[in-house]
């Protein structure tokens, strides 16, 4: 991955292949209109930011790649384990932003998914060979409950997608220097059957410093898609201030980052 400017837009721009069928990033905190402490590109829609500064944001991120405003879909995101499939041309996108859902997939062109984190981890995934592509919103319960496998699973059983065939990139999110959890997490990933050691390590007194990248990692890998496909940040999103928002660090008054891809046209 590495970091890129289109338009006034600076972006972590991860590589999918020398002929991409399409354009994906995860967005910095810069080059925006919100104000502190949502300066300045919050791109989060449940945020106390003034709406218009939001709707700003997002027109800029959606000029930036030649998209009309209407044409970049979110959602509602409660981290919860529902996926949004568009597999057809809409009339309206802009309803889907009161759709209850962390995950979104589709194999319409000119449409930019995108999910928004602050802490969490944003997952992108590309199939070029059955052109389809998904955001996934992966928090610690998200994780926990293998939405991303899940993702997986539903591009295969829809869209006829082959694991081996897709490719992944886990965007910047909050680290093991940075995100310390306790007991309920750690049932909650067992439960799920995550490997605990593989993501996470003590840090006393019934705490741990968990990696959401490692857990994410992990289920992409029991899904099929191969080490070698899956692109990984080590930027944490708490430690650099100046590059992200955190959710953590800031108190709970912070913006929102984004995970976006969409197939070429």
């Amino acid at each position: 991955m590495q970091m890129k400017r289109n338009g006034r837009i600076h972006y972590i721009a991860p590589e999918f292949g020398t002929s991409p069928c399409s354009i994906q990033g995860f967005t910095t905190r810069h080059e925006g209109v919100s104000r502190p402490p949502y300066n300045s590109l919050n791109l989060g829609t449940n945020t106390l930011d003034p709406p218009h500064n939001v709707e700003g944001n997002r027109s800029l991120l959606a000029r930036a790649f030649d998209v009309a405003q209407d044409q970049l879909v979110t959602v509602r995101q409660s981290h919860g384990s529902d996926i949004l499939v568009i597999d057809e041309p809409n009339q309206d996108y802009a309803h889907f932003l009161s759709v209850e859902s962390d995950a979104i997939m589709t194999n319409q062109p000119g449409v930019m998914i995108g999910v928004c984190v602050a802490d969490c981890a944003p997952v992108l995934l590309v199939d070029p060979e059955k052109r389809v592509v998904a955001a996934v919103h992966a928090g610690w319960k998200g994780t926990a409950a293998g939405l991303v496998s899940k993702t997986v699973a539903g591009m295969k059983a829809l869209f006829d997608c082959n694991a081996t065939d897709i490719r992944a990139a886990i965007g910047p999110c909050i680290g093991t220097c940075c995100y310390e959890v306790d007991t309920p997490v750690k049932q909650a990933f067992l439960q799920g059957g995550i490997h605990w050691e593989g993501c996470a390590e003590p840090s006393g007194d019934g705490k741990w410093r968990l990696s959401l990248s490692a857990a994410n990692r992990e289920l992409l890998r029991a899904a099929g898609v191969p080490d070698a496909a899956v692109q990984v940040s080590e930027m944490c999103v708490c430690c650099q201030r100046e590059l992200f928002f955190s959710y953590r660090r800031d108190g709970g008054e912070t913006g929102r980052q984004m995970g976006f891809i969409m197939l070429q046209p």
